[in-house]
């Protein structure tokens, strides 16, 4: 009955909730539920239920081995069933605990575990599953979202799982994304911590329906040519006397000294030099990926992994680096394909380098640098950003040093600090012309993409976990237009390979002007091995006529954006739609083409190559 148990003491168990948990089977002729936990130092263990009326009783669960694992098999138990286990703990303290290996839970401010099947017939997403891959040269557009907040249905609190399917893939087409990203999915208590102060671990919220209800949603996305990510949480969990503090009465998951299992979210540390802690969240991960066919984890963070409670000053946590190297080693083994993210605000090296050269084994970093100093630079009166032009440029000096992802997440736009189009300078309508450039920086910019639903609104409200996106945003004309072209930059994105495919080679970019501090205009050119495009922005409410740029190729340079097009919400209802490369030396360029850049406006040129006169004929009379 308990296979490879050694494999979870040892830390390199990926499987623990195939050995712990509530399984329902069949034992010498009877149906039942097979309970097992993990309780090395608890004096006794009852498993009470809705199959034992909750008896004061209970069904005495037995040590199974020297070790501290504890297990019994119920008969007549069955799937739906509530259950918790009543832990006599090391002090002699009686406590009920939630399964810590429970699939499902009820609703808060209710605790108990719910036994449950999460082996799905549902799936038919068998094409997906086999074609995908870690995405390094395809487009990846992320749509994050918190599933609480998205839509608000009057008559209920929270939407459903499999209601909210149909709705949600056709708005991720509309709206050009490759991605939906989930904040945490695991079960949790306050509403307010959006599931970063997890309970259970693997433990589908129940807060938008039921285990296949969620396996419904990922399997209808994967359908519709939609890949899931997940936020996951290995750094800290919540302190509630029903989970997993204390759980036998010792430091069974936390660290046992105080000041290392203290968090600065008023949580507990997982003490990520234990073994059986480490198996228990290898695990953890791997059961999303497993069970629910999760295409992606973002790692929630990571500098409080790498630095003692992130503090780079408190020296790196050697126990907490091997654990995530060997995490992201096992999972990258075991499910290829799977993008591993991490929320990484230090500078410390080789986040995105493979462990097998001591790397940490992540695919992707989030650039949290790139979102500070680009929404900084924006925060500033233009008359005063030529002090700060490297805020925009710096980012090229680092990016490929990692997988860079640029990102503008929930974080960015919570309360106190203004949302992304709030955060820029001016008024109502220099905020807007601002925004267009910025996001056609951002996804001209080297780097996977991620947003956070209403950043494709123009959000003026802090985001609220209470409260729906503002969708009536969409009846105010200016709003409508930056929602349309948000769309048209994504479908851009996935259109033009120089956009994506070569992201982390530095020959797929290059600076035409970075220095034009004065005038606060950048330019750079985005390539791939068939197309070139120039981009160039201008953050000054200056117009710039005729002014000349650099460009590597001779050719015709055809207008595929300009954020100041009426259509966008711009006031320009004509724009020069081609123009000529001339024999001119500009940016130490042979070549180089004449723009009219509109005041905080940005332009995206597509180029074609101008074909070389073919060589005169000589005709030979006979």
């Amino acid at each position: 009955m308990l296979k490879n148990t050694e494999n979870y003491y040892q830390g390199h168990c990926l499987n623990a909730y195939e050995i712990f948990g509530a399984h329902i089977g069949k034992e010498r002729g009877k149906q039942g539920v097979r309970f097992t936990t993990y309780a090395p130092h608890a004096l006794q263990i009852q498993v009470i239920g809705s199959f034992n009326d909750w008896s004061c009783i209970g069904c005495e669960m037995k040590r199974m081995d020297e070790k501290g694992i504890w297990s019994v098999f119920v008969p007549n138990a069955k799937a739906g069933d509530m259950y918790k286990y009543r832990v006599t703990q090391a002090t002699g303290r009686v406590v009920d605990k939630m399964d810590p290996y429970a699939f499902h839970s009820e609703l808060r401010p209710n605790t108990a575990s719910i036994v449950t099947d999460v082996d799905f017939t549902l799936w038919s997403d068998q094409k997906w599953m086999e074609t995908r891959t870690k995405n390094f040269d395809r487009p990846v557009n992320i749509y994050e979202m918190h599933l609480g907040s998205w839509r608000k249905d009057s008559d209920v609190e929270w939407v459903n799982y499999r209601q909210i399917a149909k709705e949600l893939i056709k708005y991720l087409k509309d709206m050009k994304f490759t991605h939906v990203e989930f904040m945490p999915l695991c079960e949790y208590p306050f509403d307010g911590s959006w599931g970063y102060q997890c309970s259970g671990y693997f433990s589908v919220t129940s807060r938008y329906g039921s285990c296949e209800d969620l396996a419904y949603l990922i399997n209808e996305l994967h359908k519709a040519g939609f890949g899931v990510i997940m936020d996951f949480v290995p750094v800290h969990f919540v302190r509630d006397d029903f989970s997993l503090s204390y759980f036998d009465g010792t430091p069974l998951y936390e660290y046992e000294k105080a000041h290392d299992a203290d968090s600065q979210w008023g949580t507990a540390n997982f003490n990520l030099w234990k073994e059986e802690v480490r198996s228990f969240l290898m695990s953890a991960a791997a059961f999303w990926l497993d069970k629910y066919h999760i295409d992606g984890l973002r790692m929630d963070a990571i500098s409080n992994i790498i630095h003692w409670h992130g503090n780079k000053d408190l020296g790196e946590n050697q126990g907490a680096l091997d654990f995530i190297r060997r995490l992201n080693y096992n999972l990258s083994h075991d499910f290829q394909g799977v993008m591993l993210i991490a929320e990484d605000s230090s500078d410390f090296p080789n986040v995105t380098k493979s462990t097998l050269d001591n790397g940490l084994g992540f695919d992707y970093k989030w650039d949290l640098g790139w979102m500070n100093d680009t929404l900084k630079y924006l925060e500033k009166d233009p008359i005063y950003r030529k002090w700060h032009h490297n805020q925009i440029t710096f980012s090229m000096a680092y990016f490929y040093s990692e997988r860079f992802m640029t990102e503008f997440s929930h974080d960015e736009v919570v309360h106190g600090k203004k949302t992304i189009i709030d955060k820029i300078w001016g008024t109502y309508e220099q905020k807007f012309m601002q925004l267009r450039t910025l996001y056609l920086y951002m996804f001209t910019h080297p780097g996977k993409k991620l947003n956070f639903m209403g950043n494709e609104l123009a959000h003026f409200r802090e985001w609220d976990e209470t409260k729906e996106n503002d969708w009536f945003l969409l009846s105010y004309p200016i709003h409508d237009a930056f929602h349309h072209f948000f769309a048209k930059l994504g479908e851009l994105y996935k259109k033009e390979p120089a956009l994506y495919e070569n992201d982390y080679d530095w020959n797929s970019f290059r600076w035409i002007d970075a220095d034009n501090a004065d005038e606060n205009l950048f330019s750079y050119i985005r390539k791939c091995e068939n197309k070139e495009f120039v981009v160039i922005l201008n953050f000054s409410p200056n117009t710039y006529e005729h002014h000349r740029f650099g460009v590597e190729t001779a050719g015709t340079y055809t207008e595929i954006i300009n954020t100041q097009q009426d259509t966008w919400g711009g006031n320009l209802t004509e724009t020069k739609k081609k123009i000529k490369s001339e024999k001119v030396v500009s940016n130490c360029m042979d070549q180089s083409i004449c723009v009219d850049v509109p005041s905080f406006g940005g332009l995206m040129l597509e180029v074609k190559k101008r074909k070389p006169k073919a060589a005169a004929k000589t005709i030979t009379k006979k």
